[in-house]
């Protein structure tokens, strides 16, 4: 505990970390960037809310399918249960979700949001009781990638008296699913532990192995709290480990469409270890009726090794190309050696402290904040070499491990925001922000195993003013219209030359809503003008032309669309029907030659769908018996820019999920869950190598106890 605690203890010496409430104390583990879902109707700026009671109602297991219902999110899958998320928001585009702010309870939550930003580790979705999502102005409050969006995620508070809750699942393919938590208070003190438990076997089948394709994740976390009667203190902690036989390798198009569920052989020994630890420790005081601080130093660890094939990607193309050999590798009936298989093998590190004063003086609600933040990301992959000899795989031999195998990457930031909601009439709200980057990036890549060589170095020192403004205005009591602009950053990364210049654009965003407590009706616009889009490439997420390390640049683009949300209850009879709609428009496009990389004015981005669309429905009944239905549309994609090759672009598909709930009594709930009712399948993406499938239909039934 030392190695942890020592760390927090320096840096809360280092800097001193401000945020509040005015008036009261609140509890100390409720930390939220918007609030509820009526208080993001209201917002100087466009947000969504998922809340506790969506959650319960869909007793999800993937942050996809949540995420989904989210206007102006656009979301990829990749192995078909939500593991490794990747989505964007806006003008973020959706790799690793390296481009949007990720915090859990108010902290940043990826491995290094700064030198290494792809979220490789993503809390377990299952534990999650609500995700919040900012966009527009306002997220300038967070950082640092503040061109899309900022997303939240709020864990299981502490209790106010004893209690506890229990949820399992059993579901197709020998799934089990866990959650259960106590908690309590004894006088100024709280508590809670909670864990996560959850296997399944996988949907896929590995040729010639008896290996199944699934997962087994654990998940841990507990919290203290003490609360006197102006301040309170927090400390969280939280442990998870993941081992998945997921694979980077797709199939040829040919396969896909005769067994999507298929998997080569090839991919028999692949397989994910990682573990996540981390731990908050948060001070809140009240100086006084209108003056507030919060401050909060975090340390995040995440260690993973991904073994897998090395270069199937080249596999897939020659064999989509009509290559016979190199089919006849895939199925296993071509001999072959010098098969790589890397150890994927790296080490996280994030650390900080933050701190944000508050004041709310006349109509002013003030928030002045600063974060000293570290990461750093070791990379460390031995490559193994293999042979394929009638079908089977034989180990031959280890290479050493050098050069853009053998780095560490660093990052260290401090960041300045200063925000103030002002309510300047009964009618007008106004939220001026402006934040502050001053990011170090460092790169050290060595030509020996043990790193006795001078290393090559690469460094970058960004330094970035984000102004934002934005506005709403009450046209009358239900009509309400905002406006807004700002600037959005995305920082570089470790591997940043000196000579390269991050990500940036200007955002805009207008539109009205309707309120009037029944009915909740939004449409909203957004424009997003980059000068230098850039995309981070790596060999999960490769690069438009084919880089599978570094950044392309591909210039001036345009990000712009619509979103729309519908939300409503009816009464039918003595039946409840709620209603809620979401649907996002998107053109993303290059908006100038750059005769360089061989892109035009027009272009599409990649990774971008143009429709998205989800509507939730169901009936509620006074006999205790609930039933929904949730349905979510995704448009057709490309993962290179243009969509100018074959092989490239994704399917548009439909999924329809149905969920019934029976109350047995005020403490017991049943349900049972049908995923993908019409078994609707698709290549929902071609990265990493390959076309890749979403989950067919699956039945889950289970229950809830609360006691």
């Amino acid at each position: 505990m030392n190695r942890v605690l020592l760390p927090l203890v320096a840096s809360i010496t280092t800097v001193i970390t401000l945020n509040a409430a005015a008036n009261s104390v609140p509890a100390p583990d409720e930390v939220t960037i918007i609030g509820s879902k009526l208080d993001v109707r209201k917002v100087a700026g466009s947000g969504a809310v998922i809340g506790d009671a969506q959650i319960a109602i869909e007793v999800s297991t993937d942050i996809n399918q949540l995420l989904k219902t989210v206007p102006g999110v656009y979301v990829r899958e990749e192995d078909g249960y939500g593991l490794r998320p990747n989505f964007g928001i806006r003008g973020a585009t959706s790799e690793r979700s390296e481009k949007v702010t990720l915090m859990e309870d108010g902290v940043l939550i990826a491995p290094a949001p700064y030198s290494n930003p792809a979220a490789y580790y993503f809390p377990t979705a299952m534990r999650l009781k609500g995700v919040e999502v900012l966009k527009g102005a306002p997220l300038l409050r967070y950082g640092p990638q503040t061109v899309g969006g900022v997303m939240n995620m709020i864990t299981t508070a502490i209790p106010e008296s004893n209690a506890g809750s229990v949820t399992l699942a059993a579901s197709e393919n020998s799934g089990v699913d866990l959650l259960a938590s106590y908690g309590g208070r004894s006088g100024a003190v709280g508590w809670l532990v909670e864990t996560v438990q959850r296997e399944n076997d996988g949907f896929k089948d590995i040729d010639r192995s008896s290996r199944d394709s699934g997962y087994d994740i654990e998940d841990y976390m507990g919290k203290l709290t003490w609360e006197g009667e102006s301040q309170s203190i927090l400390f969280k902690a939280q442990r998870s480990e993941e081992t998945s036989n997921e694979t980077y390798l797709g199939l040829t198009d040919a396969d896909f469409d005769r067994n999507e569920d298929r998997r080569y052989g090839l991919s028999s020994i692949d397989e994910m270890n990682n573990e996540h630890e981390g731990y908050n420790l948060s001070h809140k005081l009240n100086i006084n009726d209108t003056i507030a601080l919060t401050t909060t130093a975090y340390y995040n660890k995440f260690e993973r090794d991904w073994f897998k094939l090395s270069g199937g990607g080249s596999l897939i193309t020659a064999a989509n190309g009509g290559d016979v050999k190199a089919q006849g590798i895939l199925d296993g009936t071509v001999d072959t050696d010098g098969l790589k298989y890397k150890h994927n093998n790296r080490s996280y590190l994030s650390k900080g402290v933050q701190s944000e004063l508050a004041l709310n003086i006349n109509g002013h609600s003030i928030r002045v904040g600063v974060r000293s933040h570290r990461d750093e990301m070791d990379r460390f992959q031995p490559q193994e070499r293999y042979q394929q000899i009638d079908g089977s795989l034989v180990y031959t031999s280890t290479d050493s491990v050098t050069g853009s195998n053998n780095r560490l990457e660093r990052a260290k930031s401090t960041s300045i925001w200063l925000v103030d909601t002002w309510q300047a009439s009964d009618k007008l709200a106004l939220n001026l922000a402006l934040r502050y980057e001053d990011v170090k990036t460092s790169r050290r890549q060595y030509s020996t195993q043990n790193r006795s060589d001078a290393p090559s170095l690469r460094s970058n020192n960004t330094q970035e003013w984000l102004p934002g403004l934005s506005a709403t205005y009450q046209l009358s009591g239900n009509w309400q219209v905002l406006a807004g602009v700002h600037k959005g950053f995305s920082p570089l990364g470790g591997g940043a030359k000196s000579t390269e210049e991050p990500e940036s654009s200007v955002n805009y965003e207008a539109g009205l809503r309707y309120d009037n407590d029944q009915w909740f009706v939004e449409a909203i616009g957004f424009w997003s003008d980059f000068e230098n889009k850039a995309e981070n490439c790596s060999n999960g997420n490769p690069c438009s032309n084919g880089a599978t390390s570094g950044s392309y640049v591909t210039g001036d683009a345009v990000i712009a669309g619509l979103e729309f949300q519908f939300s409503s209850s009816f009464a039918v009879g003595s039946m409840t029907v709620p209603v809620d709609v979401a649907y996002t428009y998107t053109q993303a496009e290059v908006s100038k030659d750059n005769i360089n990389e061989g892109l035009f004015d027009g272009d599409k981005l990649a990774n971008i769908p143009e429709h998205t669309f989800s509507l939730r429905s169901g009936i509620e009944t006074a006999m205790r018996w609930d039933n929904y239905v949730s349905i979510k549309y995704i448009d057709e994609t490309c993962n290179a820019i243009g969509c100018a090759s074959t092989f490239v672009d994704t399917d548009a598909f439909v999924s329809a999920d149905l969920i019934s709930h029976y109350a047995l009594n005020e403490s017991v709930n049943v349900f049972l869950k049908v995923e993908n009712v019409f078994d609707k399948r698709a290549i929902v993406s071609r990265s990493p190598d390959g076309a890749r499938p979403n989950k067919g239909s699956t039945a889950s039934i289970g229950f809830t106890m609360d006691f």
